[in-house]
């Protein structure tokens, strides 16, 4: 079974009915057995775009909570390859949770990052892999 490794922006669209991609994130989760990863950063990044939706914030926590969504990621432990990953892909640029997303992947061959985000086309895992990633019209539908 592949792990999947959730990603800011389908998180955000299932918690948000008014993101264009609500439906397509709710139908794909729906067809994932629970837990989807993530690291602190892609949940630091959810309650913050969700701060202005009514309970959007305390959803992205509850998910966590009922344990549908885990973050066991420790940049502290991969601070060294999270580093040389947001340098490599500067100019893209990479961000602390893009970086730490891809370096899951790196950690887990058998995983796919659950994404909107098209920069996950462009970056690299292991130097030169693609990023397995489920999007809107690759492998998620």
């Amino acid at each position: 079974m592949r792990t999947v490794i959730l990603d800011t922006g389908p998180l955000v669209a299932l918690l948000n009915r008014r993101e264009r991609q609500h439906a397509w994130a709710s139908r794909v989760l729906d067809l994932i057995e629970p837990p989807v990863f993530t690291c602190d950063a892609v949940l630091s990044e959810a309650c913050f775009l969700l701060r202005t939706v009514e309970g959007g914030s305390d959803a992205v926590l509850e998910l966590v909570a009922r344990g549908i969504v885990r973050s066991d990621f420790r940049v502290t432990g991969e601070i060294g390859a999270v580093r040389a990953l947001m340098k490599k892909f500067r100019d893209v640029p990479m961000s602390l949770a893009d970086a730490c997303l891809v370096r899951m992947t790196e950690l887990d061959p058998q995983s796919a990052v659950l994404t909107l985000d098209s920069d996950f086309g462009l970056y690299r895992r292991n130097r030169r892999q693609l990023v397995p990633i489920i999007s809107p019209g690759k492998g998620g539908g």
